[in-house]
């Protein structure tokens, strides 16, 4: 009789975390503040005063971080921001950078 020999492979992955992309916003002169303040809480989970405090970021420096986000999210996010500001005739930028 043949003696059967059984192997046990045990697989060890480490799973990375994913890369994150910032989500930049951009100053222009006709988006209303108040419009940005409600994107920055209602799409990017903002509470009141840290909306604020963003939408000033981007009014004095041209430009503010909003966040950082795996790709998926970042870009779902950065298109719903764009399709609310032209949907409400608002020339407003938001893009997603590494």
């Amino acid at each position: 009789m043949a003696s059967e020999t059984k192997f046990e492979s045990k697989t060890i992955s480490k799973l990375k975390e994913p890369k994150q992309y910032k989500v930049v916003m951009y100053n222009d002169d006709f988006t209303p503040m108040d419009f940005v303040v409600d994107i920055l809480k209602t799409i990017f989970n903002k509470g009141h005063q840290d909306a604020v405090a963003i939408m000033m970021q981007v009014h004095k420096g041209d430009r503010a971080i909003v966040g950082q986000y795996s790709y998926d999210i970042a870009m779902t996010k950065t298109q719903e921001a764009m399709h609310q500001a032209r949907e409400n005739g608002y020339p407003f930028q938001v893009k997603v950078e590494s």
